[in-house]
């Protein structure tokens, strides 16, 4: 973050907004019921057509469910920046959504999937790998997600902060992305060492 910025800003009085993505790697055959907490939340705010008081909510459950799975953590990484446009802001929301969504087997669940038929196979192989990617935009200032977030303490700190970030109402925008999307698909380690290099081990 760009300290001379955040002072000229606070000088002209302007609105400070933050920018910012987390990313999280769980690693381990336990993690899937993630998948079905990340899905319920992506489902809930496709029925709310985006309402923001929804998505918080889903948000608050995602980040509460990773906070009681921290032992599956592999690795994470961060990053963001501050604007005082609102106009500048939304651009960088929009610029991380899109690269997220690229990311390899990310995305939301596919709702036109049909539900397993009674003959349908009841075994699915499971991911032994999980990232899940938050974006976020929001008004002010909070330096538990401004920093490195990239050992375990400090990553604890910064889903607390975004839960915090919900319940103040500051959460201008709210995006999350997860790979692999589907139940039944897999990210292998070769996979996630070329589609998401930036990860660093906790």
């Amino acid at each position: 973050m760009n300290a001379w910025r955040d002072r000229f800003g606070q000088m002209m009085g302007r609105k400070r907004f933050v920018v910012c993505r987390l990313f999280i790697h769980l690693g381990g055959e336990q993690i899937a019921p993630l998948l079905g907490v990340l899905n319920r939340a992506a489902r809930q705010a496709i029925d709310a057509e985006g309402d923001m008081q929804v998505l918080g909510e889903g948000l608050v459950d995602i980040c509460q469910s990773l906070l009681q799975y921290d032992t599956y953590w592999q690795s994470a990484a961060n990053e963001g920046n501050v604007f005082w446009e609102e106009g500048e802001a939304g651009d960088e929301f929009n610029n991380l959504f899109t690269d997220s969504a690229q990311r390899y087997l990310s995305g939301e669940p596919d709702l036109s999937r049909p539900a397993p038929g009674a003959n349908d196979p009841l075994y699915l192989p499971v991911t032994r790998h999980l990232i899940v990617m938050i974006t976020v935009a929001y008004e002010g200032e909070v330096p538990e997600l401004e920093g490195d977030l990239s050992n375990l303490s400090a990553l604890k700190a910064g889903l607390k902060a975004l839960i915090n970030l919900h319940y103040k109402g500051t959460l201008r925008a709210i995006q999350i992305h997860w790979s692999p999307a589907q139940l039944g698909d897999e990210l292998t380690s070769d996979q996630l060492l070329e589609h998401f290099p930036e990860l660093i081990p906790l």
